[in-house]
């Protein structure tokens, strides 16, 4: 006769062993979605065929615009309306262009396949018009990246909503992706991109007009002397030294981290 066993102490019975708890947890947890096997874009940037050139150019137009409407907005807050009676508080691309920044270099980045700044015309703005020039032309400079970073996260969440909200199976590669999909993030991306260049302390771009606002006066006159080499320093930046790509790709990065993994 088989000896009795002894009965299962209270803490036994309340408690399950820990392999049975493990075993319940992987019998009951519900299935990740399906998603890609991986984030549908290369390791640094998007593959830039002629439909993404397109898309890309379309984009850096769009956000540059919007960029420079958001200078003139804040500026005539500040009681400056150079930039309103210059007509260029408008959403027409027309008044903004520059034949260059806006359509020679990102013409060549398009039949290059290479991602690229584009600019438009500056703003006009008018420090003597404001009530206090030094503190108002702080937030008319900072504005335009701002501008550009809101832009950029409510496109990110926008593509990340969408992404998640489409059946992924199938999906290998960035051109996969609906077209709607694409040209939401290079919207996102080309904002947070244009943010960030923005910032960089090199005129003519928003982060030189910051530096000046906050220099000491003792600097200014060295300030003053370099200001107009500004442009050949920032080509020699963007086309010699490889800038745009040690910028483009941690941004393009962590951007298709969030919306794709």
């Amino acid at each position: 006769m088989a000896a009795p066993t002894a009965p299962a102490s209270p803490a036994a019975s309340r408690f399950p062993t820990r392999a049975w708890r493990r075993c319940r947890r992987r019998a009951t947890a519900s299935p990740a979605p399906r998603r890609a096997a991986s984030a549908p874009a290369s390791a640094d940037r998007p593959p830039m065929n002629l439909e993404q050139s397109l898309i890309w150019f379309g984009c850096l137009i769009v956000a540059v615009i919007l960029h420079e409407i958001s200078h003139g907005l804040v500026a005539l807050w500040f009681g400056d309306d150079t930039a309103q009676r210059a007509g260029r508080l408008t959403l027409n691309p027309v008044p903004h262009i520059d034949p260059f920044g806006s359509i020679i270099i990102p013409a060549f980045g398009a039949l290059t396949g290479v991602p690229v700044i584009a600019w438009a015309k500056p703003v006009p703005v008018n420090p003597a018009k404001m009530r206090e020039p030094r503190r108002d032309m702080l937030w008319v400079g900072l504005v335009g990246p701002f501008s550009n970073f809101v832009l950029a996260i409510t496109a990110a969440f926008a593509a990340r909503a969408l992404y998640e909200g489409m059946d992924t199976s199938g999906i290998g590669s960035f051109e996969d992706l609906p077209l709607l999909i694409r040209i939401v993030f290079s919207f996102a991306l080309v904002n947070f991109f244009l943010g960030i260049f923005n910032l960089l302390p090199i005129p003519p771009l928003d982060g030189s007009s910051l530096l000046e606002r906050v220099l000491p006066e003792r600097y200014l006159p060295g300030w003053y002397r370099f200001r107009p080499y500004g442009m050949l320093i920032l080509f020699a930046l963007v086309f010699w030294t490889g800038v745009i790509d040690k910028l483009f790709a941690p941004v393009y990065r962590n951007l298709a981290q969030f919306v794709f993994a």
